[in-house]
């Protein structure tokens, strides 16, 4: 079979495409026919060995994938060869065959294409946990997001939506905020040519906005921070933007706001159960009609390395797919 390999760390550019060996499952694991691949930036950190979690040399970037499933392993009784399943690997999923334990894999939801159903976990599976688990997000609040175009950035306005607040999205051009006002927000800012602390302000009347969802980090960081609203919770998803910020820490002391981490991939090991919770909501809300995801671009799997360069360089719109 064809996959997607990292040989050595470093940019996508080093990526190779070779024949690997068909994998075999093993106990309570399933192998997938994979016919899309979720590119998300994560996959831009852990080919230069950047990311948290660091596979060993070679493997295969991609962390999460839709298809069918082809064989099935010992001790796995509720799936089938023939199934349509969602996967979310981490890792290994630019290739043609992968294999993904029982508890990483969801059945699609009726209908649902490969390439949507391919970017739907990591990034909506980020937003939602974000919101509803670590921000709390309240029915009338007000919600900030940075990057609000990107892959989670755009799920998290939606999502926003669909919870009941009132949603500021903010990015770095015209085109970017035009996409987010189709995807619900309420108000948009443009933070590379307007103050985004005063914007904030002018937006909310003075008060804040009750919660911020910022996967960009870098320099804005504290101008959001310092339009945050009294109780406010400031949700760290990332750092696309480069730099990690340091915050003074008087300003959640002088607000009674919270600084909250959100590791989406660690919560679905450490919380399964909640996190298989969280799915079934997010598909029936796909199901509904509530929640309609945005694929921007669709490249081959040899184009592997050209979509994680596309992500790198912050050209994404919503979500990018690798279609096998």
């Amino acid at each position: 079979m064809k996959a997607v390999l990292c040989v050595e760390h470093g940019p996508p550019e080093k990526l190779v495409v070779r024949d690997v060996p068909t994998p075999e499952p093993g106990r309570g694991q399933v192998r997938i026919s994979v016919k899309a691949v979720g590119v998300n930036f994560p996959d831009t950190l852990i080919i230069q060995n950047l990311y948290q979690f660091k596979p060993a040399l070679p493997f295969s970037p991609g962390g999460e994938c839709a298809g069918v499933v082809s064989a099935v392993g010992e001790g796995v009784a509720d799936i089938a060869v023939g199934d349509e399943v969602i996967a979310m690997t981490g890792h290994g999923a630019m290739a043609e065959e992968v294999i993904a334990n029982r508890g990483q894999i969801v059945k699609m939801a009726p209908g649902m294409p490969f390439d949507v159903a391919a970017g739907f976990t990591m990034t909506y599976g980020t937003s939602h946990h974000a919101l509803k688990q670590r921000g709390a997000l309240k029915p009338g609040e007000t919600l900030l997001v940075l990057g609000a175009a990107g892959g989670v950035g755009l799920t998290a306005v939606e999502l926003g939506k669909v919870m009941g607040a009132k949603v500021i999205a903010a990015a770095s051009s015209d085109e970017k905020l035009a996409l987010c006002r189709e995807m619900g927000a309420d108000e948009v800012i443009n933070y590379a040519t307007e103050d985004l602390k005063e914007r904030i302000k002018a937006l909310t009347n003075g008060r804040g906005v009750d919660v911020i969802y910022d996967p960009v980090g870098d320099r804005y960081a504290e101008p959001s921070f310092r339009g945050i609203a009294w109780n406010g919770r400031y949700l760290v998803i990332g750092f696309a933007a480069g730099a990690i910020p340091a915050l003074p820490l008087n300003l959640p002391l002088i607000k009674g706001a919270s600084i909250v981490g959100v590791f989406w991939g660690a919560f679905t090991q450490a919380e399964p159960a909640l996190h298989q919770q969280n799915m079934e909501e997010l598909l029936r809300w796909y199901a509904e009609g509530k929640l309609k995801p945005h694929v921007s671009r669709h490249f081959a799997l040899d184009e592997g390395a050209d979509a994680i360069r596309w992500m790198m360089d912050r050209k994404a719109l919503g979500k990018i797919v690798l279609t096998v």
